[in-house]
């Protein structure tokens, strides 16, 4: 199968089967999406779905963060992964937004990845999900299953895999598809041991293939046959 047609079936499927897709960490606005952001790196969007609502009570806005201390932002996030280094770098985001961009979260990715804590992954998240952007976010969930889907080849970095998915998507569907990545990855093809047996894109995916050596691409219910 072609990698164009693999695209293709890709975007065919999710935006029939999932055309809403959206992030799953509670927001309210940009600011609180970038702090949400900011803290889910290597944690889960359940436990910063914990964490943030006295988080978002007591620093409601970027002012009130960047007039806090980094060890009274400890108190709220001490459960989250990397609890020190985060509560600095949120106390460092929220001054660097009042100081350099009139409280506002900016748009453009450059932009966002000047401020404490936003990296690569972090900046196209709030640019593709808050400025609707065609910025695609590769996080582990992204980069494996792009591999393993065979939308992505011999991508070892993901700003590798980043370019190569952002070439190939048609581009109203890129910030979109960030959401299809990371969700199938997160509740089918799982890092350890894929759900291949109850996935529905066999089909076209090539890591099926070549694990069940199946000889031909086929619609999913004659692949899981062979399965």
């Amino acid at each position: 199968m072609l990698k164009k047609d693999r695209y293709k079936a890709f975007v065919d499927y999710f935006s029939t089967h999932n055309p809403d897709a959206e992030t799953e960490l509670n927001y309210g606005n940009p600011y609180e999406l970038l702090v949400a952001v900011i803290l889910s790196a290597q944690c889960t969007d359940k436990r910063i779905n914990q964490v943030t609502p006295a988080l978002f009570e007591r620093f409601p806005d970027p002012e009130s963060l960047a007039a806090s201390t980094s060890d009274e932002v400890f108190t709220f996030i001490r459960s989250v992964s990397y609890p020190n280094n985060k509560a600095k770098h949120l106390v460092g985001m929220g001054k660097k937004l009042v100081e350099e961009f009139n409280s506002v979260v900016p748009e453009k990715v450059e932009d966002l990845v000047k401020l404490p804590g936003v990296g690569r992954k972090t900046a196209n998240v709030i640019s593709s999900v808050v400025y609707h952007n065609p910025a695609m976010a590769v996080d582990t969930h992204v980069f494996r299953v792009s591999n393993r889907l065979g939308l992505t080849s011999r991508a070892t970095t993901p700003l590798a895999a980043e370019k190569q998915l952002v070439k190939n998507l048609p581009k109203d569907t890129i910030a979109m598809a960030h959401h299809w990545l990371i969700l199938h990855g997160r509740y089918v093809c799982v890092a350890r041991k894929p759900k291949c047996k109850i996935c529905p894109i066999t089909y076209f995916c090539k890591y099926f293939e070549q694990k069940y050596k199946v000889k031909a691409v086929l619609p999913a219910t004659e692949a899981k046959k062979e399965e």
